[in-house]
């Protein structure tokens, strides 16, 4: 079938709407009509090639929309399913089998590949084969997915709204509610208030954390910060970040949250622990980025952790996040911005400025 989507066909170039042609799934697939897609960080770094992703391609990977046909030897998933979109992962690794897909031993591979699983494209234009990403590439009208990516969700929440729980969101909180699980009244810094930051922040306030430092640079972010539930916030351009979280909590923090992707961050998160503290690293960078640490820094108790798409397991998580944001616990939706699909190199230009976090494209 035919369908409408942006594809990113050189490195760095913007998007262009096109048409391309979609094949119908496969065994263990299925098709979607997409209702709306997050623009995350990821995606940027692919469009740029940071991540190498064979072009042309479809990007996109926090899709969320309604169920159109299912492929032979689905039985959990049904036409008319509303549905988000996760990462992609084989089921057949020790990882997988241990319910650790996050860890899924082909994770980059299946992921950022360009193929799915048996190494075959179902995206197409002018008889050349357009690369797939993540198992889904949701920035188009339709998408095929393997049903491992695929979370069926409550009919009773806007569907619209739900891709960054696939990736950005589940991410961030995540890292508190499944990776730290922080102790009521600990105390925890987050750098970085992008979606995955603002998510970690959301997830230490439902787990009553008694101390919640937002550093960024952005006054908009910072306030939004407090808004979903920073007890304290820094902004890194008014002077020495470490001296300041020091004033906050003198013995350093019990918990840190890097979620910028930059290593002098990973070096402050880890230089702000107390002893026994634990450092997470969730935004990624550049491929061949490195850090430098103070050996002593470590050698004394303090960890550092890396940490991939909320480790837990989305048809479990993604609708613990959904009742919790029913509950009024978990506000993602004030992260959100609306854009068309034409609109998308704009919404990418706006991420990068900071004036918008979380865009979704919404698909008429």
């Amino acid at each position: 079938m035919q369908t409408k989507a942006a594809v990113t066909f050189g490195s760095g170039e913007p998007f262009e709407i096109t048409d391309i042609t979609i094949d119908e799934p496969q065994a263990g697939e299925v098709l979607i009509r997409i209702v709306g897609t997050g623009i995350c960080h990821t995606d940027i770094l692919a469009q740029t090639q940071a991540y190498p992703v064979p072009l042309p391609a479809v990007l996109g990977h926090e899709g969320a929309g309604v169920v159109e046909k299912v492929g032979l030897g689905i039985t959990h998933i049904a036409p008319g399913d509303h549905v988000v979109l996760s990462y992609s992962s084989c089921g057949t690794c020790e990882n997988c089998l241990s319910g650790k897909a996050y860890a899924c031993e082909s994770f980059y591979d299946l992921n950022f590949g360009g193929r799915m699983i048996d190494g075959t494209s179902r995206l197409h234009k002018d008889d050349q084969d357009i690369s797939n990403f993540f198992g889904q590439s949701s920035f188009a009208y339709y998408a095929v997915a393997s049903a491992r990516n695929v979370v069926k969700v409550p009919k009773d929440v806007p569907l619209e709204m739900l891709g960054p729980l696939g990736c950005g969101v589940q991410t961030g909180s995540g890292a508190v509610l499944n990776k730290l699980k922080p102790e009521h009244g600990s105390s925890i810094v987050v750098f970085g208030c992008g979606t995955v930051g603002l998510s970690a922040i959301m997830g230490a306030n439902v787990t009553n954390c008694g101390i919640i430092i937002a550093v960024d640079v952005q006054e908009n972010r910072l306030e939004l910060a407090k808004e979903l539930g920073a007890t304290h916030t820094i902004n890194a351009k008014d002077g020495d970040v470490l001296e300041a979280i020091m004033k906050i909590s003198p013995k350093g923090v019990n918990y840190a949250i890097e979620s910028s992707g930059r290593p002098d961050n990973t070096r402050l998160a880890v230089d702000s622990l107390a002893v026994l503290g634990t450092a997470v690293q969730v935004a990624g960078g550049p491929v061949g980025s490195e850090v430098s640490l103070d050996i002593n820094t470590i050698l004394f108790e303090r960890n550092l952790n890396g940490f991939l798409m909320g480790e837990g397991v989305p048809q479990i998580y993604i609708p613990k996040l959904i009742e919790l944001y029913k509950k009024g616990k978990f506000p993602f939706d004030k992260l959100i911005k609306y854009y068309t699909l034409e609109e998308i190199n704009e919404a990418i230009q706006d991420t990068k400025k900071g004036t918008t976090i979380k865009p979704i494209i919404k698909f008429g």
